[in-house]
């Protein structure tokens, strides 16, 4: 973690966020631990959602701590495939990716993530793009024959992001790995974050996504929820949908190893420093 005078975080810290009071008790909880972000839904398509996403890893790096970006690019995706005539079709939440499919989605992910590189770098944040072409960190094998070229991690290269974050620069992950063959996959990306999460040990797995977090049946927001809560919210079909398998990765992760998983409402501003830097959080933090 930096050394930085008060007067400094002050001018760091934007004016609707967390109070300098709140912060400055957080600032040393995360020394020198990964704080995994994985990004997508109306974060990476509205702009100003994406700029307030950028202007918060800014900060945060800024004070000193070591984000790890994952990004989707669902929406931009689909967008590609009906303009190239392809039907989008999706099997449990995974979106069936053939031959075609899978060329499009590989040029649509690492454009993106070049972008979201260099938003990084105007905001003064210096980042590096981590992808399949230039340094790829996953290794996959197929996730089954029926979704194609949909991948399931089997080992994520550590060293790569701990030399970027030793530069002191901010690591962008598309979500995309090679198998054997040197075969590109698509990735879910919570499953990518994920994968990252637990092989770097991370102190938290943040899922920035469309929903305000865990709810329960009377749709109230669930602040702090454990591994046998979640399976009774499944078994009562509180929890339902695309929203099971994004809390059993949520589960998976919790239980290898990262302290905390939080499932955010990116349509917030400033949710992410309110996770990590106030006392109230924000959303649903999973614990084992």
């Amino acid at each position: 973690m930096l050394e930085i005078k008060e007067e400094e975080i002050k001018k760091i810290l934007p004016y609707e966020g967390p109070s300098f009071d709140e912060v400055k008790k957080y600032l040393n909880k995360y020394n020198d631990e990964y704080i995994v972000i994985k990004c997508g839904g109306s974060v990476l398509d509205d702009k100003i959602l994406f700029d307030n996403f950028i202007n918060n890893i800014s900060i945060l790096h800024n004070l000193g701590f070591f984000p790890i970006l994952v990004h989707g690019g669902g929406k931009r995706i689909s967008k590609q495939l009906v303009v190239n005539g392809i039907k989008s079709i999706f099997i449990n939440g995974l979106r069936v990716t053939d031959e075609k499919s899978i060329n499009i989605v590989e040029k649509v992910l690492n454009i993106f993530n070049k972008e979201i590189t260099k938003a990084l770098r105007k905001k003064g944040c210096d980042s590096q793009t981590v992808s399949n072409r230039e340094n790829n960190i996953i290794n996959v094998i197929q996730e089954n024959k029926e979704l194609g070229y949909v991948g399931t991690p089997t080992h994520i290269d550590k060293s790569i992001i701990d030399n970027i974050v030793k530069e002191k620069k901010v690591p962008v992950i598309s979500p995309l790995g090679i198998d054997k063959k040197n075969n590109v996959y698509n990735i879910n990306a919570d499953t990518a974050a994920g994968a990252i999460a637990k092989e770097l040990n991370a102190r938290r797995l943040i899922i920035m996504s469309d929903v305000e977090g865990v709810l329960d049946e009377n749709k109230r927001l669930i602040s702090e929820i454990s591994t046998q809560e979640i399976n009774e919210l499944i078994d009562n079909k509180i929890i339902t949908g695309g929203m099971i398998p994004k809390i059993k990765n949520c589960l998976d992760v919790a239980n290898n190893g990262v302290k905390g998983v939080v499932i955010i409402d990116g349509r917030i501003n400033h949710s992410i420093l309110f996770e990590l830097l106030s006392d109230k959080g924000s959303g649903t933090l999973i614990r084992k």
